[in-house]
Order: C-alpha cells, then structure tokens, then sequence
C-alpha cells in the first residue's frame, strides 16, 4: 500500500490554534514540524506557509526549498539564514525577510496554510526566491503534497 505524504506539527493539530511562541507578538519561532510518506522517487522536499485571511491578499508566512527527502521534519526555529547545514535554501517571506515571519493579523482569526511538496528535481534556484518562483520552478515536478493549518488571532 503507498504511502501518503503526511505534514504534522507536536506543537498544534491541523486546523487547531497556533500557540503565541509561534507568532510574532511572542517569540517569533518557527514551529515545529513533522514529516512522513515522503514518496520513493522525491529528490527534494520544499515547504511555504501563506496566510490566505490576510486583508491585502495571500500572504507569505514561509518559504524553504531543496529540503533532503530523507529530512523527517524541521525543529522549531530555523533561523533565517540563505543556506542552512543541510543544504536546504530559505526563501522570501512577505516581509522581504528570508525565513519565517510568525502570525500577526490585525484583527479576527486567520488560517496559517503550512503546505510541504515532495519534487522529483532538486530545484535550480539560489537563495531568497519568493513564493511564487518557487512555485513556478516546481511545476510538473511535484510527486505529493500535504498541507497543515493552524489558526491564530486576537481573541
């Protein structure tokens, strides 16, 4: 029986709320995140997080790319650096930050799209692309994809 690409985080359950270590009123942190089902033929993994909620459009939470398929997750707080040690790339945020840019909406609740590809290609993109070269690199190259949400805002 195949496996399914699966995206998971120990810190809030999919369509659960985002806790305020993970924002940018608190400590501003990645989450942690969980990977598995990683398809046979994956050479590399990317992942984005946008906030579809945002008042002036979709905007970019995340961005990274060229993750190894063999990468069982991310630990909370990668920093924002273009290469990280295990060869992975950060992209843009819509701050025009490389790195993760944690939930602040201005007001109500919003949904904070976490989604992770497995691609048959290992992208040829240096770092600190946006979200949308990302995804035009990765077109007709993505095996799977699995998506997490997390909620967050001003209660």
């Amino acid at each position: 029986m195949p496996q399914t690409l699966t995206l998971t985080s120990p810190a809030f359950a999919h369509m659960g709320r985002i806790p305020d270590r993970y924002a940018a009123a608190g400590a501003d942190l990645s989450p942690p995140l969980l990977f598995a089902g990683v398809p046979a033929g994956a050479a590399s993994l990317a992942l984005v997080c946008d906030d579809p909620d945002a008042v002036s459009g979709v905007f970019d939470h995340f961005v990274l790319y060229n993750l190894s398929p063999a990468t069982p997750g991310l630990p909370e707080g990668l920093p924002g650096v273009p290469r990280h040690a295990d060869g992975s790339l950060s992209g843009l945020n819509g701050w025009g930050r490389l790195g993760y840019a944690g939930p602040q909406p201005p007001s109500g609740i919003h949904r904070y799209v976490f989604t992770l590809y497995a691609l048959d290609a290992v992208l040829a993109l240096p770092p600190g692309v946006a979200k949308k070269d990302l995804l035009r690199a990765a077109k007709g190259h993505i095996l799977a994809s699995a998506t997490l949400i997390g909620r967050y805002g001003r209660e």
